[in-house]
């Protein structure tokens, strides 16, 4: 099962809206088989896995592992468990049941219907970790949500206000720290600003210093006043900018009215979830962060924190979470939270 999650994570960031799921096929305590999930629409980990198998007749007596339950519907593919069955495989372990609808648990049941003998709840915990956007959608009905700033050593985010005025430069994050941040935009589904943060930074917030694809990009700007020559109108990635006055799309760019006058960020993951966006960074400012943080809709925290004394400025924000990992990136310090 351990083989199974690492192949699994092979399919980070490319495999939207499906989970990571690896696989291995296993005759008398030796692999001969595996696979894994490589892109949505192609064949499923269990597919690939048998396909591995130079001798088809040694599955009659092999245990297929895979970390997520096989699917029993027809979707874009077949459904993994009727492949399984027509192989002749008699054992399944699986790490973790599929919370979607349209499994949970049906594949299984699928199985034990023709005679296979199937264990569940196989480092099942790992198993959700891997998955954990997976599950917060299926389960929560919103994108899993990924807190990311960088602050002083002294706990803001931003230096004065008239330093920024005379367009003073300042960087908390060093050129690694950027570099890793452009690696977790490749692994998720889409990255949101204030309109603020689009004002004073002018972000393309795309993947640059990392391999990987696209992610789409969004902000907030309730009258509509960012300027279309902004890197954000530049039509590169998909975009979304949630507004009050009206819903159009024009290319790439999408115009979502939402009621301000209402919770402002339930509407948003309302709205995430109809898309099947599985995941979500914030990445500031301090009044949207704060603003996630305040309606409860946040999982992970990613903060960098540099060497600066600001001494005065944009305060950072505060959360009261469970430290889970704390990394040194050169002159930058990581310091990732879970939820509590």
């Amino acid at each position: 099962m351990k083989r199974c999650l690492e192949l699994a994570k092979n399919g980070l960031g490319l495999v939207y809206p499906n989970p990571m799921v690896g696989s291995v096929i296993v005759y008398k305590d030796t692999i001969i088989g595996e696979g894994w999930h490589q892109k949505a629409g192609s064949p499923h980990a269990e597919v690939n896995a048998i396909d591995s198998v130079k001798s088809k007749a040694l599955l009659l007596e092999s245990t297929l592992y895979v970390n997520l339950e096989p699917c029993s519907h027809h979707g874009r593919t077949p459904p993994c468990a009727d492949l399984i069955i027509s192989n002749g495989i008699k054992k399944v372990v699986i790490g973790t049941v599929d919370t979607n609808s349209q499994v949970g648990g049906k594949g299984i049941k699928r199985l034990r219907e023709h005679g296979v003998e199937v264990v569940v709840s196989v480092l099942e915990d790992a198993g959700r970790e891997l998955n954990k956007r997976f599950f917060t959608f299926h389960e929560k009905k919103r994108p899993y949500v990924i807190l990311k700033w960088a602050q002083s050593s002294d706990g803001y985010i931003f230096p004065d206000a008239a330093g920024v005025q005379k367009g003073l430069p300042f960087w908390i994050s060093n050129s690694y720290s950027l570099q890793r941040v452009h690696q977790w935009r490749s692994e998720e589904a889409s990255i949101l600003v204030g309109k603020h943060t689009v004002q004073l930074d002018n972000p393309k917030l795309n993947v640059r210093d990392f391999a990987g694809n696209s992610i789409l990009r969004i902000a907030i700007d309730r009258k509509l006043e960012l300027a279309t020559s902004l890197n954000f109108f530049d039509g590169s990635n998909e975009t979304i900018i949630y507004n009050e006055l009206k819903d159009e799309t024009i290319d790439q760019l999408s115009f979502v009215r939402l009621d301000f006058s209402k919770d402002l960020i339930t509407q948003i993951m309302r709205h995430l979830h109809e898309e099947e966006v599985q995941s979500l960074i914030v990445e500031g400012g301090a009044y949207t962060l704060n603003t996630f943080i305040d309606s409860d809709y946040w999982d992970e925290a990613r903060v960098f924190q540099g060497e600066q004394y600001f001494k005065k400025g944009i305060k950072a924000p505060v959360i009261h979470a469970n430290q889970i990992d704390e990394v040194q990136i050169g002159n930058n310090l990581l310091r990732i939270y879970k939820h509590k």
